[in-house]
């Protein structure tokens, strides 16, 4: 006969009810024990940025940061109006410069686990808690939005073609080089615990789009654990997208970063990214 695993130790001395679950003694939601902070990459983000946060679920976060890259619209006095904490950049950094503002403030401001979501309205924010509840549960590390739960939804949604090809090839390559299964290596929508903030070195990476990639191999030469969860995504004129030439140069740079990390991994050709 099978060997049964013992019961679990709350259950050893009384008899569990289910009347628990589903008639609690008070009908307030428990009180989180993480303080989560969102932070927004911004970049003229004035006409997409109320409807963003319109469908975060009330409670599920404790303070949203923006993070403006010199944008020339009004997206820094929006932000302030709504009573966001923002931070401006005077100059464009690039999307890995303003990634970096955003991930060291939050540190700063006590965060124990950190949500990215572009503010242009293209992820579903509805998905914040279940994305941080795995990563609260200490299942995850890393949670990444899954935009291609299938080819159809992906197409459906507005994802142009030659994009939904090139996130299918260099994500089926990435999860081949780096032992993963995410659905999704490109994702704009990502939840980290905060002890990875603190020991990936993200400010050696690059300001530009690659430094989400490069970010994603950090994790796991460091050894955390990845995974995702189904996000919708819109695709519209004010929603943000790289056009096809850069594209290009971003799918070269991801390459070009897992090779890197395969000849660090094997002692050909040290880097500071994957160095402590």
């Amino acid at each position: 006969m099978p060997v049964l695993n013992p019961p679990h130790p709350g259950l050893r001395h009384e008899i569990f009810r289910v009347e628990r679950i589903l008639h609690p003694e008070s009908d307030l939601p428990p009180r989180r024990q993480h303080k989560v902070i969102a932070v927004m990459p911004a970049y003229n983000a004035e006409r997409t940025l109320a409807a963003t946060l319109a469908d975060v679920p009330v409670g599920s976060i404790d303070e949203v940061i923006l993070v403006d890259d010199g944008s020339t619209d009004r997206t820094v006095q929006v932000a302030r109006e709504m009573g966001l904490t923002v931070i401006v950049h005077p100059e464009n950094r690039g999307y890995g410069g303003n990634q970096k503002t955003c991930y060291k403030t939050a540190l700063e401001h006590g965060a124990d686990v950190v949500v990215m979501i572009h503010p242009d309205y293209q992820y579903d924010s509805r998905v914040i808690p279940h994305a941080v509840g795995i990563v609260e549960l200490g299942i995850c590390d890393v949670v990444l939005g899954n935009r291609v739960r299938s080819r159809a939804e992906a197409l459906s949604g507005g994802m142009p073609w030659w994009k939904y090809l090139a996130n299918r090839g260099l994500t089926a390559f990435e999860n081949l080089a780096l032992g993963q299964n995410l659905g999704d290596f490109h994702s704009g929508f990502r939840v980290y615990r905060r002890d990875v903030l603190e020991r990936i070195p993200f400010e050696d990476n690059s300001d530009d789009f690659v430094f989400d990639t490069q970010f994603l191999v950090q994790a796991v030469h460091y050894g955390f654990r990845l995974g995702d969860v189904p996000v919708p995504v819109r695709y519209f004129a004010d929603a943000s997208s790289i056009n096809f030439q850069r594209s290009v140069r971003y799918g070269l740079a991801t390459v070009g970063t897992v090779g890197r990390w395969w000849l660090h991994r094997v002692g050909l050709w040290p880097s500071r990214l994957f160095t402590p």
